[in-house]
């Protein structure tokens, strides 16, 4: 049986990834992410997350973007990807995430405990 860190390991692996216009943020608001993917991120204070969240920002958001790009949570990477989440620049990869895989993404936040970023 697959356990959550290579099921997160194959669908990073899996969405493809693309070049954002520089500035831009617009996909970086609050979103949730499994225990295990908060796990791989740097601890932020409640003061941060409380600031983050009363600007509708993730609280990895820092002056030059994410700052945790190569960590990012599997929402932030499948934003832009799938028609279900479009990047509202026209931004997109030159092959969208396979509908089987969004899907399984999907599933995997519904049956994982989700924390708020």
């Amino acid at each position: 049986m697959i356990n959550n860190s290579q099921k997160i390991k194959v669908f990073r692996e899996s969405i493809p990834s693309f070049a954002c216009k520089p500035g831009c943020h617009d996909c970086c608001g609050p979103v949730t992410a499994s225990s295990e993917e908060v796990s791989r991120l740097p601890m932020k204070s409640d003061a941060e997350h409380d600031e983050a969240l009363a600007e509708f920002n993730c609280p990895y958001l820092g002056k030059n973007g994410c700052e945790v790009y190569d960590e990012r949570p599997l929402i932030c990477r499948l934003f832009g990807t799938t028609p279900s989440l479009p990047c509202p620049n026209s931004c997109a990869p030159t092959q969208m995430t396979d509908p089987k895989i969004e899907r399984q993404v999907l599933k995997f936040h519904k049956e994982t405990r989700q924390v708020l970023l």
